[in-house]
Protein backbone atom coordinates (compact mmCIF):
# COMPACT_ATOMS: atom_id res chain seq x y z
CA UNK A 1 0.00 0.00 0.00
CA UNK A 2 1.21 3.35 -0.94
CA UNK A 3 1.05 6.52 0.77
CA UNK A 4 2.14 9.98 1.44
CA UNK A 5 3.64 11.49 4.79
CA UNK A 6 2.19 14.60 5.86
CA UNK A 7 5.21 17.28 5.57
CA UNK A 8 6.42 18.10 8.89
CA UNK A 9 6.30 21.49 10.03
CA UNK A 10 6.95 22.40 13.17
CA UNK A 11 6.35 26.04 14.68
CA UNK A 12 7.64 27.83 17.37
CA UNK A 13 7.70 31.41 19.11
CA UNK A 14 9.86 32.80 16.37
CA UNK A 15 10.06 30.34 13.59
CA UNK A 16 8.76 28.04 11.17
CA UNK A 17 10.58 24.37 11.08
CA UNK A 18 10.35 22.90 7.38
CA UNK A 19 11.97 20.58 4.85
CA UNK A 20 14.29 22.85 2.41
CA UNK A 21 12.65 23.83 -0.83
CA UNK A 22 13.96 24.56 -4.42
CA UNK A 23 13.05 27.87 -4.31
CA UNK A 24 15.46 28.09 -0.31
CA UNK A 25 18.73 27.97 -2.35
CA UNK A 26 19.62 31.59 -2.89
CA UNK A 27 18.68 32.49 1.10
CA UNK A 28 20.28 29.59 2.11
CA UNK A 29 23.82 29.81 -0.48
CA UNK A 30 23.71 33.29 0.35
CA UNK A 31 23.69 32.94 4.19
CA UNK A 32 26.31 29.44 3.99
CA UNK A 33 28.65 31.99 1.78
CA UNK A 34 28.57 34.68 4.35
CA UNK A 35 29.00 32.30 7.13
CA UNK A 36 31.72 30.48 5.96
CA UNK A 37 34.58 31.80 8.61
CA UNK A 38 32.29 31.18 11.39
CA UNK A 39 31.14 27.76 9.97
CA UNK A 40 34.00 26.32 8.59
CA UNK A 41 36.10 25.60 11.72
CA UNK A 42 32.92 23.35 13.05
CA UNK A 43 31.93 21.58 9.99
CA UNK A 44 33.54 18.56 7.43
CA UNK A 45 35.47 20.11 4.63
CA UNK A 46 32.78 21.90 2.32
CA UNK A 47 32.95 20.26 -1.00
CA UNK A 48 33.96 22.65 -4.08
CA UNK A 49 30.37 22.47 -5.28
CA UNK A 50 28.90 23.09 -1.89
CA UNK A 51 27.74 26.51 -2.62
CA UNK A 52 26.06 25.19 -6.30
CA UNK A 53 22.46 25.08 -6.81
CA UNK A 54 22.61 21.53 -8.22
CA UNK A 55 24.52 20.27 -4.91
CA UNK A 56 21.40 22.27 -3.00
CA UNK A 57 19.01 20.26 -5.61
CA UNK A 58 20.52 17.34 -4.23
CA UNK A 59 20.53 18.72 -0.69
CA UNK A 60 16.83 19.00 -1.23
CA UNK A 61 16.09 15.71 -2.89
CA UNK A 62 17.66 13.78 -0.19
CA UNK A 63 15.97 15.99 2.66
CA UNK A 64 12.69 14.83 0.95
CA UNK A 65 13.41 11.13 0.51
CA UNK A 66 14.58 10.79 4.20
CA UNK A 67 11.21 12.60 5.75
CA UNK A 68 8.91 10.01 3.34
CA UNK A 69 11.17 6.89 4.75
CA UNK A 70 11.92 7.40 8.09
CA UNK A 71 15.55 8.03 8.42
CA UNK A 72 15.94 11.85 8.87
CA UNK A 73 14.40 14.56 9.22
CA UNK A 74 16.22 17.76 7.77
CA UNK A 75 14.84 21.14 8.81
CA UNK A 76 15.51 24.56 7.45
CA UNK A 77 15.08 27.05 10.47
CA UNK A 78 12.40 30.07 9.24
CA UNK A 79 12.15 33.23 11.19
CA UNK A 80 8.55 34.34 10.94
CA UNK A 81 9.16 37.33 8.38
CA UNK A 82 10.40 34.53 5.92
CA UNK A 83 14.21 34.61 6.54
CA UNK A 84 16.32 31.63 6.83
CA UNK A 85 18.45 31.33 9.69
CA UNK A 86 20.28 27.78 9.61
CA UNK A 87 18.63 24.45 9.79
CA UNK A 88 18.94 21.16 11.95
CA UNK A 89 18.17 17.60 10.81
CA UNK A 90 17.60 14.63 13.31
CA UNK A 91 19.43 12.22 11.31
CA UNK A 92 20.44 8.23 12.19
CA UNK A 93 16.96 7.59 13.16
CA UNK A 94 16.96 4.30 14.81
CA UNK A 95 13.34 2.11 15.16
CA UNK A 96 13.02 -0.89 16.99
CA UNK A 97 14.56 -1.94 19.95
CA UNK A 98 16.76 1.37 19.73
CA UNK A 99 14.16 4.23 19.22
CA UNK A 100 16.83 6.61 19.00
CA UNK A 101 18.51 9.51 16.30
CA UNK A 102 21.05 12.52 16.44
CA UNK A 103 20.66 15.81 15.79
CA UNK A 104 23.29 18.01 13.83
CA UNK A 105 22.75 21.97 13.27
CA UNK A 106 24.30 25.14 12.29
CA UNK A 107 23.17 28.81 12.11
CA UNK A 108 24.22 31.53 10.39
CA UNK A 109 26.61 33.68 11.89
CA UNK A 110 24.40 36.74 12.16
CA UNK A 111 21.33 35.02 13.84
CA UNK A 112 24.15 33.15 16.50
CA UNK A 113 23.61 33.87 20.25
CA UNK A 114 19.98 34.94 19.72
CA UNK A 115 18.26 31.72 21.29
CA UNK A 116 17.26 30.68 17.32
CA UNK A 117 18.66 27.09 17.96
CA UNK A 118 17.89 26.68 21.46
CA UNK A 119 13.81 27.11 20.31
CA UNK A 120 14.78 24.60 17.18
CA UNK A 121 16.31 21.76 19.40
CA UNK A 122 13.55 22.27 22.16
CA UNK A 123 11.02 21.71 19.10
CA UNK A 124 12.55 18.87 16.95
CA UNK A 125 13.10 16.94 20.37
CA UNK A 126 9.24 17.41 21.61
CA UNK A 127 8.81 16.45 18.19
CA UNK A 128 11.05 13.31 18.02
CA UNK A 129 9.73 12.36 21.40
CA UNK A 130 6.08 12.44 20.99
CA UNK A 131 5.39 12.26 17.36
CA UNK A 132 7.99 10.34 16.46
CA UNK A 133 8.32 7.92 19.43
CA UNK A 134 11.47 8.13 20.27
CA UNK A 135 12.94 7.36 23.90
CA UNK A 136 17.03 8.57 23.33
CA UNK A 137 18.68 12.04 21.26
CA UNK A 138 21.85 12.13 20.82
CA UNK A 139 24.33 14.69 19.70
CA UNK A 140 28.19 15.86 19.53
CA UNK A 141 30.12 18.61 19.33
CA UNK A 142 33.81 19.26 20.02
CA UNK A 143 35.14 20.15 23.38
CA UNK A 144 35.96 23.70 22.42
CA UNK A 145 32.64 24.69 21.00
CA UNK A 146 31.34 26.47 24.05
CA UNK A 147 28.15 27.92 22.23
CA UNK A 148 26.91 24.31 21.23
CA UNK A 149 27.68 22.87 24.46
CA UNK A 150 25.86 25.05 25.84
CA UNK A 151 22.79 25.19 23.42
CA UNK A 152 22.70 21.42 24.37
CA UNK A 153 22.76 21.46 27.83
CA UNK A 154 20.34 24.91 28.35
CA UNK A 155 18.01 22.36 26.09
CA UNK A 156 18.14 19.08 28.63
CA UNK A 157 20.72 17.07 27.18
CA UNK A 158 23.47 15.72 28.95
CA UNK A 159 26.84 15.24 28.58
CA UNK A 160 27.68 11.20 28.32
CA UNK A 161 31.53 11.28 27.51
CA UNK A 162 34.00 11.91 24.67
CA UNK A 163 34.24 9.72 21.57
CA UNK A 164 37.68 9.50 19.82
CA UNK A 165 38.20 10.55 16.55
CA UNK A 166 34.64 10.72 16.20
CA UNK A 167 34.39 13.04 12.83
CA UNK A 168 36.39 14.75 10.08
CA UNK A 169 35.88 18.60 11.23
CA UNK A 170 37.93 20.95 8.54
CA UNK A 171 40.06 18.13 6.92
CA UNK A 172 40.89 16.42 10.26
CA UNK A 173 39.86 13.34 12.27
CA UNK A 174 38.33 15.04 15.73
CA UNK A 175 37.13 13.70 19.28
CA UNK A 176 33.55 14.86 20.20
CA UNK A 177 32.04 15.32 23.20
CA UNK A 178 28.69 13.36 23.76
CA UNK A 179 25.57 14.53 25.02
CA UNK A 180 22.04 12.62 24.95
CA UNK A 181 18.39 13.75 25.93
CA UNK A 182 16.14 11.15 26.96
CA UNK A 183 12.32 10.95 27.33
CA UNK A 184 11.40 10.77 30.71
CA UNK A 185 15.02 10.43 31.45
CA UNK A 186 15.47 8.16 34.05
CA UNK A 187 19.26 8.48 34.54
CA UNK A 188 19.82 8.89 38.29
CA UNK A 189 17.15 6.85 38.97
CA UNK A 190 17.52 3.08 40.48
CA UNK A 191 13.86 1.32 39.89
CA UNK A 192 13.40 -0.05 37.21
CA UNK A 193 9.59 0.96 34.92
Amino acid sequence: MFWRRKAVRLETERMVLRLPAHGDFAGWSDLRDASRDFLIPWEPIWSPDHLTRRSFTNRVYWAARAARTGTALPLFLIRRDGVLLGAITLDNIRRGPAQSGTIGYWVGAPFARQGYMREAIGALVHHGFTTLDLSRIDAACLPENAASRGVLERSGFKYEGVAQSYLQINGRWRNHVLYANLRGDRRGRTEVR
